[in-house]
This record gives structure tokens, C-alpha cells and sequence, in this order.
């Protein structure tokens, strides 16, 4: 099994080493950068690319380890004792796999994507150490354990929002997606608009990058954005010329509402106008 990207993913060259030596090393291989910058469309490549299944686990700030591997419905079962169902004579319909249940009962090597797991209690990595070093866990209510037919590619993404455990990144293999350059961007825009007037390209690029690099910006448009707002000038028939006569005094691109998502950012443009009004 090795990654080399595809058609659909411009995967850079040290990122494709930083897949492959975590499928040859067997650890989870975790991906952090910037929101919008492909960490979860990653794995969804990988998975493709490597003819594997796919299995994601979503992690929000309320999700616990043990979801991962399996929850039991007690409440259920009792309540259907009282009523007298047969299903409560076997447990083990009551018990709902997790996704790491799942991948380790799949009969192919598949590829489990846990998604940003820095929004989870601090704590929540260190649960799942044993599990993911063993490949295995054990079901207390039916008293089996459950082995990894075959080790599943694992792969972690994390936005930065919090540090993670020493003893959990130990186990990983790391990897910090960078903000594309200029460069990689066109490759990206190629990719998910074939065809598109290169001068638009550079024109929109431009600006893209000059938004970006605003002192004081709270939350710098993602590649994601960039593509939202090209799709947007793509359908207004936004011409080059249009976007590189817009008025400097009022400096917001125009269909700012694709990479500007906060009000602060907003005036922060404005107030930049103003001033930049007075100065003329």
C-alpha cells in the first residue's frame, strides 16, 4: 500500500511521505493545520486511492472514548423486560458499535479517520491509548474481545485548538499541513475548476492573499473559502479586469461574505477604508 495522491487531491511531496511512513510505521498518522486546508478530505483521498473503506468518527466536545467502541443500552433493555420482549434473553442487542468496532471487524484494511479530536475533553486521546496500540478491547456485558482483523490505516486530524497528551502524540506519527503558496493554490483551483481563465486565477489569488496577510485579520480565509468565493465570481461573470478595478478605498473584495465570516473582520476592512479615505 503506498499513496501517491490523486486526481482529485494536490497532495504535496512531504505530505505523501507522511502517509506512507505512517501505513509503514502502523501509528496513527495525526494532521493538524489551519481549518480548510483538506485534513479530513485527506483521508477520504487516502481511502481512494488505496481502494480501501472509509470509516469517520466525528468527534464533538461531548463525545467520549468508550462511543469509539461500543455503547450499551441498558435503559432499553430494561424497559423492554418490562414489556416483556424476547430480545432481552441476548445482550448483545443492546450493545451498538462504535467506529472502532467496526474498523476492526472489517475484512479489508480500512482507513479510520478520527476527526478533530481537539474538540474533545483533554482527556479523551489518553482513553483510546491502549486500544490503539493493542488493536483490541474487550466487551464487559457479553465478555468478549474484540481483535483487529486487520490493523486499520488511522488517521487524526486536530485544528490546534488545544494541545493534545505527550503520551498520545508518542504514539502518532505527525504531520502539519502548511497554508499553500501561491503555486500549490493554482494547482488546488486547477484541480476543482478546470478550465478557468488564468488571469482571473492570479487577479482573484491576489487579492485572496492580500485579505489574508491584513494585520489584525481574527479569521484568515481557508483554501475551502478561496474556492466558495471563485465559484461565486465564476457565476456573477466577474471579469479580471472588474476585480482589479475595484475601488481602493473601499479595499472588501467584492462577494466578501465567502472569506470575511465575521463582523469583526468586517469593520476591520472598513475601518482600513476609512482611513485610507482620509489619507487621499
Amino acid at each position: 500500500m503506498r499513496f501517491t495522491g490523486t486526481k482529485d487531491y494536490v497532495a504535496t511531496e512531504d505530505l505523501k511521505v507522511a502517509v506512507n511512513a505512517a501505513i509503514v510505521l502502523e501509528r496513527p498518522l495525526l494532521v493538524k493545520g489551519e481549518p480548510g486546508t483538506g485534513k479530513t478530505v485527506l483521508a477520504e483521498e487516502v481511502a481512494k486511492a488505496l481502494g480501501a473503506p472509509l470509516l469517520t468518527w466525528h468527534i464533538k466536545s461531548t463525545t467520549k472514548a468508550q462511543q469509539g467502541l461500543y455503547e450499551y443500552d441498558a435503559v432499553s433493555r430494561l424497559r423492554d423486560s418490562q414489556l416483556g420482549d424476547s430480545r432481552v434473553s441476548d445482550i448483545r442487542n443492546y450493545i451498538k458499535r462504535g467506529k472502532l468496532w467496526e474498523a476492526f471487524s472489517s475484512h479489508a484494511r480500512p482507513v479510520l479517520l478520527i476527526d478533530e479530536i481537539d474538540k474533545a475533553d483533554i482527556e479523551f486521546p489518553n482513553d483510546l491509548l491502549l486500544e490503539l496500540d493493542r488493536m483490541e478491547f474487550h466487551v464487559y456485558e457479553t465478555g468478549e474481545t474484540i481483535r483487529a482483523e486487520k490493523r486499520p490505516i488511522v488517521m487524526i486530524t486536530s485544528n490546534n485548538e488545544k494541545e493534545l497528551p505527550d503520551a498520545f502524540l508518542r504514539r502518532c506519527f505527525f504531520h502539519y499541513i502548511k497554508f499553500p503558496d501561491a503555486d500549490t493554490m493554482r494547482d488546488i483551483v486547477d484541480v476543482h475548476f478546470p478550465g478557468i481563465k488564468k488571469r482571473l486565477v492570479e487577479e482573484a489569488l491576489r487579492i485572496f492573499f492580500e485579505v489574508r496577510d491584513v494585520p489584525g485579520l481574527k479569521k484568515k480565509p481557508s483554501t475551502s473559502e478561496l474556492l466558495d468565493w471563485l465559484k461565486l465570481l465564476l457565476n456573477e461573470e466577474m471579469t479580471p479586469e472588474l476585480l482589479r478595478e475595484r475601488d481602493p478605498k473601499k479595499l472588501i473584495p467584492p462577494l466578501h461574505g465567502a472569506l470575511l465570516k465575521n463582523e469583526q473582520d468586517v469593520h476591520l476592512f472598513e475601518r482600513l477604508a476609512f482611513l485610507n479615505r482620509r489619507g487621499s
